[in-house]
């Protein structure tokens, strides 16, 4: 865990479109790009090695200019390997939500942006409880979600798994669109994301195979 005060006020910022990472998740990144080799060494030199997760969003008439959702999720460089064609493979592990304040320019090839993370001191804190959760009516969605999607899974583990990594890591597998991702990274709990992550599902099954929603 980390506490509030050792949050850094700026992080760098690396935006991927589909990609949500969720605090006390885990998230492996395969790092290619220049700007981003270079964002993680920079990264890596500092006390909290954090890096902002961010999708890009659409503007209507926009000239080019990145922009990016208003909230994301700061990961810590957990674990971090180098492959013979130069390439970064690290893993995130999942710290708290932000709201993005201010992107700064500077002499970096990636951006950093001064973050708040006032409004998300639930993330850092337990493990979150969602105490409505039927697991067996919420695996049965899942199952045919998953037969709608051709997916599969260890349904042994996902029997057994806790509640929050099980609709978290879903959260970050299951194929939605960007602003699915988002709506899921911002439910403010984790009943709101279980209750998020059904609807999605049932809307995905309502339109692929012709049927009502699930009640």
């Amino acid at each position: 865990m980390i506490n509030v005060i050792d949050l850094p006020p700026k992080i760098p910022i690396f935006p991927l479109s589909g990609v949500l990472l969720l605090p006390r998740t885990r998230l492996p990144l395969n790092v290619f790009e220049p700007r981003y080799l270079t964002m993680l060494d920079d990264a890596l030199k500092t006390d909290h090695r954090m890096i902002g997760m961010v999708q890009p969003r659409e503007i209507p008439g926009n000239t080019g200019e990145m922009a990016l959702q208003h909230i994301g999720c700061a990961g810590r460089v957990t674990s971090f390997s180098e492959t013979e064609d130069g390439r970064y493979l690290i893993t995130l592990s999942g710290i708290s939500r932000f709201r993005l304040r201010d992107l700064e320019d500077g002499f970096h090839p990636y951006i950093n942006a001064a973050v708040d993370w006032s409004s998300f001191t639930a993330d850092k804190g337990a493990q979150d409880v969602d105490h409505r959760f039927d697991r067996p009516h919420f695996l049965k969605t899942l199952s045919r979600y998953f037969t709608a999607t051709s997916l599969s899974t260890d349904w042994e583990s996902l029997k057994e798994a806790d509640e929050e990594l099980l609709i978290n890591s879903l959260s970050m597998l299951c194929p939605f669109d960007p602003e699915e991702k988002q709506a899921l990274l911002e439910a403010p709990n984790l009943a709101n994301r279980r209750e998020t992550l059904v609807t999605l599902m049932e809307f995905t099954l309502a339109g692929d195979l012709g049927e009502d929603p699930i009640q």
